[in-house]
């Protein structure tokens, strides 16, 4: 289980991310747990300076950004190993 965090207030930046997230592990059969993180206090504890951030595995791996479809993919299978 791959499991992913989407940092941000709820603004349509991290909504869209989170909806990219779950439409691109269910095209790729990829099984995902997907938290939402709003609360300002619980981003600030992964050192992000932009919202909306993404860990995936309890790594940062974007912030401040929508990342590409292809990065997301990328980032999801490596993250199985």
């Amino acid at each position: 289980m791959i499991n992913i965090k989407v940092l941000g207030s709820g603004c349509a930046n991290c909504k869209r991310l989170q909806a990219n997230v779950e439409r691109l592990a269910a095209q790729n059969n990829l099984p995902i747990e997907l938290e939402k993180v709003t609360e300002y206090a619980d981003i600030l504890k992964w050192n992000i300076m932009a919202t909306p951030g993404l860990v995936i595995n309890d790594k940062v791996v974007s912030a401040g950004r929508i990342p590409t479809d292809t990065e997301i993919v990328r980032w999801l299978t490596a993250s199985q190993n």
